[in-house]
């Protein structure tokens, strides 16, 4: 609970068994998370048992995608603050308290692993990756005269629930860059929002895109290609 008010944590899983358990411990044992909604998206086999010994809710998505399953996370989640994170060890579950509070003042908190400081030894944040996200972030910041964004790719963020209500209708991208989309959806229904910085520590296991640099570079110019069409797209957030 927050201030009276429903904390659910929305965890995609799809090759975390490794440390899912973990990280849902982690998180619930920050003192704030009401909930956790773990998104079964074609998981490795033995993932569903590691969620059944915690006290997370298990649902399940047919359709392959990071985004696909976030849809997912966000539609079963029931709390007024909706928290999306990685359930593969990068995130911090006492990161949670710094989304909360930037939440009295902001309906969006999203977090970046680009600072250095809070870059654990071992993290997958090479220089290609540190400033690919932020360079992408920048464009972002550029064209929309927006807040400083450094991190385009982080998937750690807080989002107020009547703020989801009002643009989920306008979600269309089903795999790995929902989260820039989310953003952008943030950004063009005006609602006032900030950066700030997360930790980020080494991944268990290894990732089924930021591991490969070739994928890692695909989906920066995916991301590209969305902020730019973004720019002209005409959206009506009072339409129901």
């Amino acid at each position: 609970m927050w201030k009276g008010k429903k904390v659910s944590v929305i965890f995609p899983t799809y090759n975390e068994k490794g440390s899912i358990r973990e990280a849902i411990e982690d998180f619930f044992s920050s003192g704030f998370v009401d909930e956790i909604v773990v998104v079964n998206n074609n998981a490795a086999p033995g993932t569903d048992e590691e969620v059944k010994k915690t006290k997370a809710k298990l649902v399940y998505e047919k359709k392959q995608g990071y985004g696909y399953a976030i849809w997912k996370g966000l539609e079963e989640a029931t709390g007024d603050y909706l928290i999306i994170s990685e359930p593969d060890g990068t995130f911090s579950g006492r990161d949670v308290i710094k989304l909360l509070a930037y939440s009295d003042d902001f309906d969006y908190v999203l977090g970046t692993r680009t600072t250095r400081e809070l870059i654990w030894k071992g993290a997958n944040m090479n220089f290609f990756l540190k400033w690919g996200n932020w360079a992408v972030g920048k464009l972002m910041e550029f064209l929309y005269n927006t807040t400083t964004l450094t991190d385009v790719g982080c998937t750690m963020r807080l989002i107020k629930r009547d703020v989801y209500q009002r643009i989920k209708k306008y979600f269309s991208v089903g795999t790995q860059h929902f989260g820039p989309e989310l953003t952008l959806l943030v950004i063009k229904s005006g609602t006032r929002f900030i950066e700030i910085p997360v930790n980020y520590k080494p991944r268990v296991g290894r990732s089924s895109v930021t591991g490969s640099m070739k994928k890692a570079f695909v989906l920066g110019v995916k991301m590209i290609f969305l902020i730019i069409r973004y720019r002209f797209k005409r959206l009506d957030f009072n339409k129901k």
